[in-house]
């Protein structure tokens, strides 16, 4: 049989370690190489489907990786259970329809605060953190439904973005302190200390 028209999309859920948020994973390329986090609908410009998705009266904010999209839910709202197969059937339709995920001339306009991306003018320290973020922190965060990045360095302190998952994560606090700057401290002897920014 010829299949005609748009490829058949499925959508997995996986759990995170935060109870307020649930990872929906697509058999597709949404934001190929790159993550966006909205923390509200004001902010969702860049994202028709992030803007959809905040219709939703439970969804407090919509975090889009390469092919997850992680939905923190508002606290002592619905449950997880309820609501699951709703969402999944609309991510389903609407990338079925070809709705477009994130539009990237608009994200151009709007400043990024963080990022683990190299760049000509950053000093050696700052260039070795954001190698080690995206080389050994990016990946784990990844697979909970997250994305941590790179906000400051300045006096041997780190300051870094919480985004996705571990935005608001009862356990993103371990993570910071015994994994990423344990890390850091062993393999980059400037840091001192990792701290993440307040949302």
């Amino acid at each position: 049989m010829i299949q005609t028209g748009n490829p058949v999309i499925s959508i997995y859920t996986e759990m995170t370690p935060n109870p307020e948020t649930m990872k929906f994973v697509a058999n597709k390329l949404l934001y190929p190489g790159k993550s966006i986090d909205f923390q509200d609908e004001s902010t969702a410009n860049p994202s028709p489907l992030a803007k959809e998705l905040f219709g939703f009266p439970f969804i407090k904010s919509v975090f889009i990786a390469s092919n997850f999209i992680t939905l923190t839910k508002t606290i002592d709202t619905e449950d997880w259970q309820d609501v699951i197969p709703s969402v999944k059937q609309f991510l389903k339709e609407y990338l079925e329809n070809g709705g477009v995920v994130v539009n990237d001339d608009e994200v151009l306009k709007v400043k990024q605060e963080a990022s683990n991306t190299v760049s000509a003018d950053d000093d050696d320290v700052v260039k070795r953190i954001k190698e080690l973020l995206e080389n050994y922190v990016k990946p784990a965060v990844e697979m909970d439904g997250g994305a941590i990045q790179f906000k400051s360095y300045q006096n041997g302190v780190v300051n870094l973005m919480m985004q996705g998952s571990c935005s608001g994560c009862p356990s993103s606090t371990v993570t910071l302190k015994a994994g990423i700057e344990g890390m850091m401290k062993r393999m980059i002897p400037e840091v001192k200390e990792v701290v993440a920014e307040a949302e």
